[in-house]
């Protein structure tokens, strides 16, 4: 199964690869931002999950699912935004986007991979 990771915290981006991987995801593909996360799919395909950061440079995450979800190649990928965006207004805004879950930083991995299941429970 593959996965994408789009945040521009390397930091961040080696907890959620440490994550899905024990979850099972073995093909785990990185961007540093919304433009890389395009190119990367563009090359890759769709991927089952994408776990995406809100505030990057370049092109932030939610104009990165905006952007995904209006290409049907990616219809079937889960998108998943994880942020330390609190705001109600922001979740409501990522979901109206296309995001199929939201989850906020700082989290536990038990708390992300209980998402990540439910999500894979929701497409099964």
């Amino acid at each position: 199964m593959r996965v994408l990771i789009v945040d521009d915290s390397r930091a961040m981006r080696t907890i959620l690869k440490k994550i899905v991987a024990e979850l099972g995801f073995d093909e785990i593909l990185e961007a540093e931002n919304g433009v890389q996360g395009l190119v990367q799919l563009r090359k890759a395909g769709p991927p089952d999950l994408v776990l995406v950061d809100w505030n990057m440079p370049e092109m932030t995450g939610i104009e990165f699912v905006e952007r995904v979800r209006k290409d049907d190649t990616y219809a079937g990928s889960l998108m998943m935004m994880v942020t330390t965006e609190t705001e109600t207004a922001r979740v409501v805004e990522a979901l109206e986007a296309g995001a199929d879950e939201y989850l906020m930083k700082p989290f536990t991995p038990e708390v992300l991979r209980e998402k990540i299941e439910l999500l894979r429970a929701q497409q099964a």
